[in-house]
């Protein structure tokens, strides 16, 4: 037997099944065994298993015992001459294992191999080769100076950035998201220290095999996709703390117990360091935007404020007091900036509707408070009308600008549809086509890319596969979708390279399989169904429904006199109100009492069939009714309930 493949699996049978897929081609011409361990994933990893690939040799845990420990319940049963540690979300190119045997083969120092890795969207993945993190290694990274100086050995030796990314290498560390390894290595140095949990297991071997008197080495000479090298949250304070956790247990193990002391206690340091800096960077980006807001519009206002107290006013013999300027226009615009924030204006992706939407809803708010204030206090309507238009003006400018100069962090909704692409031969482009367009609601253009003018010539195809850089821009295509049936892993990952300055979006349709699996996604033929499930639960709908039940009970108290009259129970109305504006009841909620808990909702005055008040329902309809309701959320929903079931406002449920 050549070679052991050992797969560590925890809820991605999607990813799962398209490294299988590529595992088994790859292994055409190898002697070869598959080992998936299975940490007690909660999808149908161990169906899926079972129907599609009953060869693999599979270990199914009752719980998540980790990834050593799991990758050496594998490996203790293999039989292998050689070990290859390989990812689920991994994607390996048809002739990467043999060509990784071969040079195993010609290089007998080697103990070790690891190979380039590109994320899902084509790009290289640094940590492809590494360094032992030294303390001085960890501090140069902890502190950026590795990415202000790349090319410096000194500087960038976590990830050897000074080392080319295309030539062979001896290096320290290789990932454990492809590693192959020499078995009578690992039975000199032992296997995978259980004491890691996750994270630091690969440096630990990488480091025990160059103490073992063998040599590790990086091989660009193939290439693997590994989609969650991208997406990890490598500056988030859990990623900060379980990784140098695992540097500390590596320190104990390896340096003296004097620099172990200083290293874990310069680890320490780095875990506050890095936690201070990442919760300053979430507080400042999301004060940011409201700030520059705040001054621009405060700006703008405090000189309408001063003409219009200078050439207006004055002709009155009267002018606005200090504290206007320096209480009531921030006030003004707090209120502007708060409704903004609950129609989810800040939320990104940015959307100008929604900013818009919650000027306006605050100018409402302050129009209806100024007109309930005392004559003393109504200072001038105008100046909050101009200030609101002022307000549209200036918020909308600045997020002009942030869109037209790429400011990092910050995404726009440009409500602009998905235009794909697909890539294959007639027939499984046709499959795939209707998965396409079964999963994607807002697919405004979906076209064929043939692979050669021979399978060219359907009414969907666009062209073929040679042209796609002139198809890309013609059609203004944003997705690519590859058939792996028809296209050998290899040829993906080469036009996934080729097209990079295209910045288009990549997915693969895995051969039989009804997923498409892209940069960090799973999109399986349920999925479009499975977006709908309690939208309700999503916190920006939360805002948005609260946000329509405050300001139409608002609208409503100011109008009492005149509205009243058209609600039945008047009395009943008064309280709703106010129960409303208390966040006690919503307008909307469901009919039934145990659909509201399960959706956690408040009671409503109202319920979906209210919308029919001249309908009678049966239990089963009214069930639906509610279902569909927290299924498919959207504030229309609570508008056309009330506008229709207006009369019935005063309705007193029990809250």
């Amino acid at each position: 037997m050549k070679l052991s493949v050992v797969i560590v699996n925890y809820n991605v049978s999607c990813f799962l099944e398209q490294a299988l897929n590529s595992v088994y081609k790859a292994l055409r011409n190898v002697e070869g065994e598959v080992f998936v361990v299975d940490n007690n994933s909660a999808d149908n990893s161990l169906e899926m298993l079972a129907a599609k690939f009953p060869q693999v040799q599979v270990i199914a845990n009752k719980e998540n015992v980790g990834f050593a420990r799991a990758n050496n319940q594998a490996i203790r049963l293999s039989r292998g001459e050689y070990v290859l540690l390989l990812n689920p979300d991994t994607v390996v190119e048809e002739d990467t294992f043999e060509k990784c045997i071969r040079f195993m083969d010609e290089t007998p120092d080697a103990g070790g191999l690891g190979v380039k890795m590109l994320n899902g969207k084509g790009e290289f993945l640094p940590e492809s080769k590494r360094g032992i993190p030294l303390p001085s290694v960890a501090f140069y990274k902890l502190f950026g100076l590795s990415k202000l100086f790349p090319r410096s050995r000194k500087f960038g030796a976590y990830h050897l950035s000074y080392l080319s990314d295309d030539e062979i290498h001896s290096v320290e560390v290789l990932a454990g998201a492809f590693m192959m390894m020499r078995r009578s290595v690992l039975d000199q140095v032992g296997l995978l220290d259980e004491d890691y949990f996750m994270y630091g297991e690969d440096i630990d071997l990488s480091y025990r095999i160059l103490k073992g008197g063998y040599k590790n080495y990086y091989f660009p000479e193939t290439r693997i996709i590994h989609y969650k090298g991208e997406s990890t949250k490598t500056g988030s304070l859990n990623y900060v703390h379980v990784f140098y956790k695992a540097m500390q247990i590596f320190a104990r193990k390896h340096f003296s117990q004097q620099n172990a002391r200083f290293f874990n206690f310069f680890i320490n340091c780095a875990i506050w360091f890095r936690a201070s800096l990442a919760a300053l960077k979430r507080i400042a980006a999301k004060l940011l935007l409201p700030l520059i807001d705040f001054l621009l519009v405060y700006a703008g206002m405090f000189v309408l404020a001063r003409y219009w107290s200078s050439n207006v006013l004055a002709q009155r013999h009267t002018v606005y007091p200090d504290f206007y300027y320096y209480g009531i226009i921030p006030l003004y615009i707090i209120v502007w900036l708060s409704a903004i924030a609950l129609c989810n204006g800040y939320r990104k992706p940015i959307r100008l509707t929604s900013v818009n939407k919650g000027i306006a809803f605050g100018t409402i708010a302050i129009l209806l408070v100024y007109a309930l204030l005392p004559e003393t206090l109504r200072f001038s309507r105008a100046v909050v009308v101009f200030g609101a238009m002022w307000t549209v003006i200036v918020v909308d400018l600045v997020r002009y600008f942030i869109q037209k100069l790429h400011i990092k962090g910050y995404s726009f909704d440009t409500n602009s549809s998905r235009r794909i692409a697909v890539v294959g031969g007639a027939d499984e482009s046709a499959r795939v086509m209707s998965l396409v367009q079964e999963m994607e609601p807002k697919c405004e253009f979906a076209g064929v890319v043939a692979l050669d003018e021979d399978t060219a010539g359907n009414g969907e195809t666009i062209g073929v596969l040679s042209q796609i850089s002139d198809l890309l821009p013609l059609y203004r295509l944003n997705e690519v979708v590859f058939c792996a049936k028809d296209m050998p892993h290899r040829q993906i990952i080469d036009w996934m390279d080729r097209l990079r300055p295209f910045q288009v979006e990549y997915r693969i349709a895995p051969e039989n399989a009804s997923s498409i699996i892209g940069s960090n996604s799973i999109f399986t033929s349920g999925s479009s169904h499975l977006r709908k499930m309690h939208a309700i639960s999503q916190p920006s709908n939360r805002r948005a429904k609260r946000a329509f039940d405050f300001f139409t009970a608002l609208a409503m108290l100011f109008l009492l006199p005149l509205d009243i009259w058209f609600v039945h129970d008047k009395g009943g109305f008064v309280r709703n109100i106010f129960a409303v504006l208390a966040g006690r009841k919503s307008w909307v909620g469901c009919s039934l009492p145990s659909n509201a808990d399960v959706a956690g909702l408040k009671p409503g005055v109202l319920s979906p069939v209210d919308a029919f008040p001249n309908n009678t329902f049966s239990s089963e309809m009214i069930a639906t009714a509610d279902q569909l309701y927290t299924q498919d959320y959207s504030v229309r929903q609570d508008v056309r309930t009330v506008a229709r079931g207006f009369g019935r406002l005063g309705l007193r449920r029990e809250t």
